[in-house]
């Protein structure tokens, strides 16, 4: 690409992310089949797939942070139209056992408000999902402010919240403002704004600080949350479609060339620019190969960042492959 003829092809083929490990009181000490790892009598509660402190895996920057490839190598990774030089989302793959807070989050006024850079509208990809699983999201129909503090108060926000049934392959937009929660009986895959901000209403007496006036003040009554419907395209189908991330689920019948998904950017007016690509594996498994890196093999659960600047590559299902592909949207990042 003759914009990126600065860059060295090969260093920015795409590479594998190794995830980082959140331990939560609400989590699990195994994540197996997902991924091999027993925690030793600690609670894992994420997988952090895109975190500033994830290494590279693989290439010619393994063993360096997402972080400082980040901010040495903004436009070979994001591509020309992207704004800012730090990674713009955060993906995660989320393990309950238990149920986590009632929260919210703020959104990127509130934030900046506060001095924090942005604010966290998210969705969440239905992984597996056990009969009966739920998430709260959203208030009822008619609750006020002054019913949720009072639920805060007397322990009973639960009564006042919106509950939606969970079945594996479906989307849930959570935008900012949102009271939610996430309850045990799913693995649930969750694309962010890259933001760590979360108001705690209640935590089920664990102990950890709540933040009730800033939850107050960052609470919608009415948001967009809620179950969204696919749109299935010739190519591939819209899993979600906002002004921070865009997720797709890509069939690959055999093999599929990159060149088969151009990824739009809503920064370009005319001609769509190259911009980052994040290829997670939902189920299966999966290789990338190209002419000018290694091949990549990615098991169920595996991350993959292709940059701006990537050459050509090809995806092989190696069995079972469901690849979920999550590109950043730049009109709503705040940087």
């Amino acid at each position: 690409m003759e914009i990126f003829s600065q860059f060295a092809p090969s260093a920015w083929a795409p590479f594998r992310i190794t995830p980082w490990f959140s331990e939560r009181p609400w989590g699990f000490s195994d994540l197996r089949p997902w991924y091999d790892l027993a925690a030793d009598g600690k609670l894992i509660g994420e997988a952090w797939l895109t975190g500033e402190q994830c290494v590279v895996a693989t290439g010619v920057h393994a063993g360096q942070t997402l972080g400082a490839l980040f901010a040495e190598n903004a436009e070979a990774l994001l591509g020309p139209a992207a704004a800012g030089s730090a990674s713009p989302l955060l993906i995660k793959v989320i393990f309950a056992k238990e149920k986590l807070s009632v929260q919210v989050h703020p959104d990127d006024a509130m934030a900046q408000k506060y001095g924090d850079p942005r604010g966290k509208t998210e969705c969440w990809y239905v992984l597996d999902a056990d009969a009966g699983a739920q998430v709260a999201c959203g208030l009822k129909p008619g609750v006020t402010l002054n019913d949720v503090k009072a639920g805060i108060e007397a322990g009973t926000l639960e009564n006042l919240l919106n509950m939606i049934p969970l079945n594996r392959e479906e989307m849930i937009f959570v935008d900012a403002g949102t009271v939610h929660s996430i309850w045990p009986g799913s693995i649930l895959l969750e694309t962010q704004q890259y933001c760590d901000l979360t108001y705690r209403m209640y935590d089920y007496g664990r102990g950890r600080e709540l933040h009730i006036q800033k939850s107050l003040e960052a609470t919608r009554l009415v948001t967009r949350a809620g179950k969204i419907p696919p749109r299935v395209l010739p190519d591939r189908t819209l899993l979600m479609e906002g002004d921070y991330f865009c997720v797709e689920r890509i069939p690959v019948a055999g093999s599929r060339a990159s060149t088969s998904l151009p990824t739009p950017n809503p920064a370009a007016e005319a001609e769509p620019a190259p911009g980052l690509q994040y290829l997670f594996v939902a189920a299966g498994k999966a290789r990338i190969s190209g002419a000018r890196f290694e091949p990549l093999k990615l098991p169920m659960g595996g991350m993959v960042a292709v940059p701006a600047a990537s050459p050509e590559f090809e995806v092989e299902d190696l069995g079972g492959l469901q690849l979920i592909r999550i590109t950043p949207r730049w009109p709503g990042i705040q940087r």
